[in-house]
């Protein structure tokens, strides 16, 4: 505590720059801690899998991997697998809507789900009893917040909501305390899955035998430490084994084709990123990137503690000197710097914790998680927690207590004692490793912001601006152009279409495609990836045409005509567009003639490179309507009063189409945004450390600043001769952190198929930023000390 108080502006840096370093770290735990919490408050989750599946354009060739499969499934695998303890399906439904009364409501999170359910899934029932509340057919359990919405304070068990248009009745047998944040599904309304068994909303046939429409998400429980490779071992016979019996040739090894695949619950989260996720998922690659940032951090605060105890080391040189004068032994010297490092940490750890909880909910509204300060209070991360000072401590304090302790008496008394040589260019050591972490993350932070930058000024080749887009309610069939034509009178509705996919969606779905070769219909080694629209999908997206027609309502024979992309025309080997104009194709069971080719397009995300698409005439799923950019709340008013008015028992929800571009790319910004601020963290730590360091070597150098001045040096160059050292550094971590950097960042952008390239003046940059920054703090001590008064410094010679 006195040396605390004898030099307040070195311990202040030091305290305050661990206490940054912790708070970093601290966060970080918070974030990691709650990534790798998913779905683990099930009290079966180590022993449940959810079944994948894949399919092979050829040979091992994976062309789309699913994170649901058919229903028939399911059942299937119960009775193949005797080990197997319990299966559970649920149903997504997509957007829903539910009336009560005069309430009338859309809900996007309502799923089927088996009756046994709850067994699978640890939630608390709330009322009712969810282990039979979704046993019998048209039942329906709620969270509390849903029941709210529609029955005010009343209770709703017993009571009934209608399914939209259908009309159907389901009864609310249930509350269901909603999923933690931390679950990889968060349904708001369960419906019993006995009710698919209806034929008007999907059959109990369908349920039976269908292996083609992969929408259900099965899971499977398995004994407690059971080895599941003995069941995942035997799954392409099982695949073999049951197509056969529904009637595919016994030769065709079925697995070829298709296979299915286990995947651990509490994996879902982090290491699933399959092509039709219940949710957006995490990413390990993220959760190891952030606590490689922590570890940093915290080691450029270390190092800053190392440097300014080395660099004050003659400020207690005699004070080293008397003490083993009058006995003291070197372990007991180390012991002493070893325990004032301890104590500082502690310190800073205490002051951590307070900026942690005061952080946090900026933290949260920024990232869009929900982090809890709570889950560093269990005891497996606590105690870590409270160890962590005594481990940087001892870190930190390792090499200047050994340093210290080392003085020789007679020297340091006698004021022949020197702190330069080994000990400065260790330092140099030191600042050069926090500059190269530092310049690492600003090359980072550029490369994903102008990586961010590009995909929003890119020509995506469609028109997403202005688009709204809605869930399409097939009840307004017979009446759909009437409802069109009553759209278009407006002169601010510019076009209307209806499709099966959205831009910003993935393209899933295809079906077998063969094309006209030497007579015969031959097919392709390739998907070929469908969009059902109609004649006003084209126009909407302003979509352009390389060769060929739209389709058009007025032919009847469109039905059986197909519009293929450029891509497409490459893939089949039909040189130009206009070639291809009235080739044949064979898509699934008809057979057409291609009548037009669209200029390629981003369909999915940048992530995703342009694939083959085909366009089918068979519109259904959603709305998209184009409006101008003039008055665009009158637009969306009357686009409400006329869905009302053909659809009045069904709500008018809507959302733009930019909106769902920008929601492809949250976690990239986000990701950038962490970046940013750990890059500036990183740098301000570094800083302060230059700082505290600087002002220190320029303090021991007062003297031989008087001198240069005495002599004729100008303050420019005293300046200069006082950072060129630092500078020196800075330049040296440039050249280290430059190829780590662009290593690292060459890697994450090959995870866009459209990307930027990474420029030399992107590098350049950072070096030169880190240069500026550096100079900047060297340069506030310099120009103090060169502009002082030499007569000052000299006086006391």
């Amino acid at each position: 505590m006195r040396n605390i108080k004898r030099h307040p502006f070195i311990s202040f840096v030091n305290i305050f720059g661990l206490t940054v370093g912790f708070t970093c770290c601290l966060l970080i735990v918070i974030y990691v801690i709650n990534e790798r919490s998913y779905d683990k408050f099930n009290k079966n989750a180590n022993d449940i899998y959810r079944v994948t599946r894949i399919f092979y354009s050829a040979p091992n060739v994976e062309s789309l991997h699913l994170s649901s499969i058919a229903p028939a499934f399911g059942p299937r695998l119960t009775s193949a697998f005797s080990d197997i303890k319990e299966m559970t399906r649920t149903l997504p439904a997509g957007t829903t809507s539910f009336q009560y009364k005069e309430k009338l409501f859309n809900e996007q999170n309502m799923f089927f789900a088996d009756k046994n359910f709850f067994d699978f899934f640890t939630i608390p029932g709330l009322k009712g009893d969810p282990h039979k509340s979704l046993a019998e057919p048209y039942s329906a359990m709620l969270t509390p917040e849903i029941a709210k919405k529609y029955f005010g304070s009343d209770d709703p068990v017993n009571k009934e909501i209608i399914l939209g248009n259908n009309k159907h009745a389901f009864k609310i047998t249930g509350i269901f305390s909603p999923l933690p944040v931390n679950s990889h599904m968060h349904p708001d309304i369960l419906v019993s899955f006995s009710t698919l068994n209806d034929s008007t909303i999907y059959g109990e046939k369908q349920l039976a035998t269908n292996f083609g429409n992969n929408s259900f998400y099965t899971y499977l429980m398995f004994p407690k430490d059971y080895n599941v490779e003995h069941v995942r071992s035997q799954l392409p016979d099982f695949l073999d084994k049951y197509c056969a019996a529904l009637g595919a040739p016994a030769k065709l090894k079925v697995h070829n084709t298709t296979s299915l695949t286990l995947q651990k619950l509490t994996d879902i989260h982090l290491n699933s990123h399959l092509d039709d996720e219940i949710e957006e998922n995490g990413s390990s690659t993220r959760v190891y990137i952030f606590s490689a940032i922590a570890l940093f951090i915290l080691l450029i605060a270390c190092i800053n503690y190392m440097n300014l105890s080395t660099a004050r080391s003659t400020l207690r040189a005699k004070e080293i000197g008397i003490r083993k004068v009058i006995g003291a032994q070197r372990k007991e010297i180390i012991t002493q710097f070893l325990s004032e490092s301890v104590i500082v940490t502690y310190i800073s750890l205490l002051l951590a914790f307070g900026l942690t909880v005061l952080l946090l909910p900026a933290v949260n509204s920024m990232s869009g998680l929900q982090l809890s300060v709570n889950s560093l209070l269990s005891g497996s991360v606590l105690l870590p927690v409270l160890l962590l000072p005594s481990i940087v401590g001892l870190i930190s304090g390792i090499y200047p207590a050994l340093f210290m302790s080392a003085f020789i008496p007679v020297k340091v008394l006698k004021g022949l004692f020197k702190a330069q040589t080994s000990t400065f260019s260790f330092r140099k050591i030191l600042v050069v490793l926090q500059f190269t972490v530092s310049i690492v993350l600003i090359v980072a932070t550029t490369v994903v912001f102008r990586q961010l930058q590009y995909i929003q000024d890119k020509d995506l080749g469609i028109d997403k601006d202005h688009v709204l887009t809605m869930q399409y309610d097939g009840t307004l069939d017979k009446q759909f152009y009437a409802f069109k034509v009553d759209l278009l009178r407006n002169p601010h509705i510019e076009n209307v279409g209806r499709s099966s996919r959205i831009p910003s969606g993935r393209l899933l779905d295809d079906q077998n495609a063969s094309v006209l070769q030497g007579g015969s219909f031959q097919p392709l080694k390739v998907d070929l990836k469908q969009i059902a629209v109609d004649e006003g999908f084209i126009p909407t997206f302003g979509i352009k045409m390389a060769a060929g027609r739209n389709f058009s309502h007025e032919i009847k024979t469109d039905s059986n005509k197909y519009i293929i992309n450029e891509t497409t025309v490459t893939t089949l080997g039909w040189g130009t567009p206009e070639k291809a104009i009235n080739k044949q194709i064979k898509y699934g069971n008809v057979t057409g003639n291609v009548i037009g080719v669209m200029k390629d397009f981003h369909f999915e995300s940048l992530h995703q490179p342009i694939i083959p698409m085909i366009l089918i005439l068979q519109p259904y799923g959603r709305l998209s309507i184009k409006v101008s950019g003039h008055n665009v709340q009158s637009s969306v008013s009357l686009i409400r009063s006329t869905w009302q008015h053909y659809l009045p028992n069904t709500p008018f929800d809507f959302s733009f189409l930019d909106q769902h571009f920008d929601q492809l790319y949250r976690s990239e910004q986000q990701q950038g945004t962490l970046f940013t601020i750990f890059a500036c963290i990183a740098i301000f730590i570094a800083c302060l450390g230059l700082f505290g360091l600087s002002a220190f070597t320029i303090t021991q150098r007062v003297k031989e600043i008087g001198v240069r001045k005495v002599l004729g040096a100008s303050v420019p160059q005293i300046v200069i001769e006082l950072s060129k050292d630092f500078l020196s550094l800075v330049l040296i971590a440039a050249a280290v952190a430059i190829p780590v950097a662009i290593y690292a960042m060459h890697n994450w952008l090959l995870t866009f198929a459209s990307r930027i390239e990474l420029s030399w003046w992107i590098l350049a940059i950072a070096g030169i930023i880190a240069l500026i920054i550096a100079f900047a703090t060297i340069s506030i001590q310099s120009i103090k000390a060169a502009t002082a008064n030499p007569v000052k410094s000299l006086r006391s010679e």
